[in-house]
């Protein structure tokens, strides 16, 4: 499977999918235009990845977004379901939001995410890292 890797812009989140380390890593902001239009590749590719990914491997995803609107949110929950959804069927994933600790709506919305979730998800402050 080919590695899944977007520059960063003004206003989408820089992508970098590796199949090969299991490391799946979005930082950024997100306010594009047409936020499914941008997120429906990442999600596909997800998707095939998730039915390839071999069971020993442990697939983390690491996130940074400063800041997320509401239509980049609502396809996050996709994405989070997603894998959400293979760790109940038994594939090892963790989730890793890094936040600004001077950031309040950061955590805030990493905190949202989490309680709907069942996968292992990590709120870390950015001061730790």
């Amino acid at each position: 499977m080919e590695k899944l890797s977007l520059a960063a812009t003004k206003s989408t989140p820089e992508i970098e999918f590796n199949p090969s380390t299991g490391l799946l890593c979005i930082s950024g902001q997100s306010y594009p235009e047409n936020a499914y239009k941008f997120y429906e590749p990442l999600l596909n590719w997800l998707e095939n990845y998730l039915d390839a990914v071999q069971e020993d491997t442990t697939v983390q995803i690491d996130l940074h977004l400063p800041y997320i609107n509401t239509s980049s949110t609502k396809c996050f929950m996709m994405l989070l379901e997603k894998l959400d959804n293979a760790y109940l069927a038994g594939k090892k994933i963790q989730v890793q939001w890094r936040y600004n600790v001077d950031n309040e709506s950061e955590l805030e919305c990493a905190e949202e995410f989490k309680e709907d979730l069942s996968i292992p998800f990590y709120i870390i402050p950015k001061e730790d890292l």
